[in-house]
């Protein structure tokens, strides 16, 4: 079970946290991540992290995003700073064993409004 929250609509310039927190092995929740899917829009990364803390982002996020998370609670966290309106999206919470998404499972999303 994978379950986001924290997504809501925010102006331009702002911040946002999301939180996910997963239940499974641990082999399942090695990679978390965060995805997000813009109307008419394909799915994207937006970064993803190891239990060991590696992490890896979309280029174009790199300074304004940072993912972490909380093993002792299967919790992965987005801090989403300088918001602009193209980062509105419903964002997607994903954990596990390979970065091979479709090995993987989603959260049914969060939706995240950002106004000009």
């Amino acid at each position: 079970l994978v379950e986001e929250s924290g997504g809501g609509l925010v102006q331009a310039g702002g911040s946002l946290r999301l939180s996910c927190a997963a239940s499974g092995s641990a082999r399942s929740l090695y990679y978390m991540g965060w995805y997000r899917q813009a109307p008419g829009k394909q799915r994207e990364l937006v970064a993803r992290i190891t239990t060991g803390g590696d992490t890896h982002y979309a280029d174009s996020l790199k300074g304004r995003f940072t993912i972490s998370r909380d093993n002792a609670k299967n919790t992965v966290y987005l801090q989403m700073n300088s918001l602009k309106p193209e980062d509105t999206a419903v964002y997607y919470c994903w954990a596990g064993p390979s970065y091979i998404t479709m090995l993987g499972s989603w959260g049914q999303g969060t939706q995240v409004i950002v106004s000009s």
